[in-house]
C-alpha cells in the first residue's frame, strides 16, 4: 500500500482523494501522537490556509479532528505556509497545519504538518500518523474537548520577523510583486512597502479559484511584461502558499532559485554568516551554480530533490544557506522552512546595499541551458524499473560526456517523471529531452 505522506506532506484531489473525513482523521491522529510524545501539557495546534475555495471545507475539518482529540487551535487564516511555521515557534505550539497545494492547479489541496518550532516533520512521526488513522481512538469529552481562537495579530506577528531579518532597508527600489492570487496577496505587498521599496501588486486578488492561474512562480510571464512596464527594477513571484520566489531583473529577464542562491552564498560570505562556506543545493541545480560557487571557494553540497532533503542536511551540517532552482530556498538563521518572502527581502536588501542592479548580481553564475519535461504517466515504478529507459539515459550521457548530464526522476506529489537534461547548447538540450521523454511515455 502506498504511504500516504509524500515528500511535502499530504496532497490530493480536494474532496475526492483529500476528503474532509481524511483531513479530519489525519488532524486528529496527528494531534494524539504528539500528545502522546509528550503528556505534560494540552497540545496546542496553528491552523493556516491558502485561499484555494476547498481550503475553507478542509479547514473546518482539521480543526473539527484537532480538537476532537483535546488539541486548541490558534486559527491564523490566509497566510504563506512559513508564515505558519513561524507562528508555530512564535506561539509556543506542539504543531501547525498548513492547508495548500502550493503551486498545484486550485482542484487540488495538500495538507502540511509542522512539528514543535516550526520544523517539518521527520518520516517517523509521519508514520506515527498513518498508522493511528486505523486506531479506535477514546475521545475526550467535556472540558477535555479543544477549543478554537483566532490570532488577530498572525499577519503583524509575521511581518515584524522578516523586517528583523533584513540587513539593509529598501528604500529606492521598484518591485512588481505576483502573489499567484495565493495565500501572499495580503501579505508580501503590505511587507515589501513596509521594508521601504515602491510595490506594483500583481495577481493579489484571490477568488478561491483563480490561484496560480496562468500567474506566480510558475508562469511568470505577465511578471516579466509588467515589470519592463512599470520601469521597475525587479519583480517577484511566488507561487500559490509563498513558500518560494523566482525573479525577473529590469530587462524582463528571469533569475530563478540558483542565481538567487549564488546571490545570497556570496552575500553572506562576505558578511561571514557562510557556514563553513557551504551553500546546500540540490541535484536539481544548474551545473552553472556549481562551477560559479567554486569560483568563488565555496563548496556546495547536493541533496536528493525535496525542501525535506535541504533542510535535513542543512540541520545536520549546521549551514546557513540552501534551497532549489525552484525558488525554494531556506535561511536557517531566520526560518525553519522555504520562505519566498524573506528570500525576496535578502535579495532585494542585497540590491540596495550594493547599489548593483539585479541582472550585475545574478551574472556571477552563467546558467547553462537546462531543460525540464514533465511526463504523465501511469506508472511511476515501471519506468524506473525499465531496460528500455536506462539505456536510453546510457546513450544520451555518452553524447553528452562531462559537458551536461541526465537526470530522471518521479514527482513525488503528482503522477509525473520529471526529464532533466542539461548541455551546451540549448537544441541539443532540448532534443535529448524531447527523446527521453518519448522512451519513458512509451513504457509506462
Amino acid at each position: 500500500m502506498a504511504r500516504l505522506f509524500g515528500t511535502d506532506g499530504v496532497r490530493g484531489l480536494a474532496n475526492a482523494e483529500l476528503t474532509p473525513e481524511l483531513a479530519m482523521a489525519l488532524a486528529a491522529s496527528a494531534a494524539r501522537v504528539l500528545a502522546a510524545h509528550d503528556r505534560s501539557h494540552r497540545p496546542v495546534a496553528v491552523v493556516g490556509r491558502d485561499p484555494r475555495a476547498s481550503g475553507e471545507m478542509l479547514e473546518a475539518a482539521v480543526v473539527a479532528g484537532l480538537t476532537s482529540a483535546g488539541a486548541d487551535v490558534r486559527r491564523v487564516g490566509v497566510l504563506p505556509t512559513p508564515a505558519v511555521a513561524y507562528l508555530v515557534g512564535a506561539l509556543d505550539a506542539d504543531l501547525g497545519v498548513m492547508i495548500s497545494a502550493s503551486h498545484n492547479p486550485m482542484p487540488d489541496n495538500g495538507i502540511k504538518l509542522f512539528a514543535a518550532g516550526g520544523h517539518k516533520l521527520p518520516d517517523g512521526i509521519e508514520d506515527e500518523i498513518e498508522a493511528g488513522l486505523a486506531a479506535d481512538a477514546v475521545r475526550p469529552t467535556g472540558a477535555g474537548v479543544g477549543r478554537v481562537t483566532d490570532v488577530e495579530d498572525a499577519l503583524d506577528r509575521y511581518a515584524a520577523h522578516l523586517l528583523g531579518a533584513i540587513p539593509h532597508p529598501l528604500a529606492g527600489l521598484k518591485v512588481v510583486v505576483d502573489c499567484a492570487n495565493g495565500a501572499s496577496a495580503a501579505a508580501a505587498p503590505e511587507i515589501y512597502r513596509r521594508a521601504g521599496a515602491e510595490v506594483v501588486a500583481l495577481h493579489a486578488d484571490p477568488d478561491g479559484v483563480n490561484i496560480n492561474q496562468h500567474c506566480g512562480s510558475n508562469h511568470p510571464e505577465q511578471l516579466r511584461e509588467a515589470v519592463v512596464a512599470h520601469g521597475a527594477d525587479l519583480g517577484i513571484a511566488h507561487d500559490g502558499d509563498a513558500d518560494r520566489c523566482v525573479a525577473v531583473d529590469s530587462a524582463g529577464e528571469l533569475v530563478d532559485g540558483d542565481q538567487i542562491m549564488a546571490v545570497l552564498a556570496l552575500a553572506l560570505a562576505e558578511s561571514g554568516e557562510l557556514t563553513k562556506d557551504t551553500l546546500v543545493a540540490t541535484v536539481m541545480s544548474n551545473l552553472g551554480l556549481h562551477l560559479a560557487m567554486k569560483a568563488h571557494g565555496i563548496t556546495v553540497v547536493t541533496t536528493a530533490v525535496g525542501d525535506r532533503y535541504v533542510l535535513e542536511e542543512l540541520r545536520a551540517g549546521g549551514f546557513a544557506l540552501g534551497g532549489e532552482q525552484s525558488g525554494h530556498v531556506v535561511l536557517p538563521a531566520h526560518a525553519t522552512t522555504g520562505d519566498g518572502l524573506l528570500t525576496a527581502l535578502r535579495l532585494m536588501s542585497r540590491m540596495a546595499a550594493t547599489g548593483k542592479s539585479l541582472a550585475d548580481l545574478a551574472a556571477v553564475m552563467n546558467r547553462l541551458p537546462q531543460v525540464l519535461v514533465n511526463v504523465p504517466v501511469a506508472d511511476k515504478a515501471a519506468v524506473a524499473g525499465s531496460s528500455e529507459v536506462r539505456d536510453a539515459v546510457g546513450a544520451v550521457e555518452a553524447e553528452l560526456g562531462e559537458e551536461g548530464r541526465v537526470l530522471l526522476r518521479p514527482s513525488g506529489t503528482e503522477q509525473l517523471v520529471r526529464v532533466m537534461v542539461e548541455a551546451p547548447a540549448q537544441s541539443t538540450a532540448q532534443a535529448a529531452a524531447d527523446r527521453l521523454a518519448g522512451v519513458v511515455s512509451a513504457v509506462s
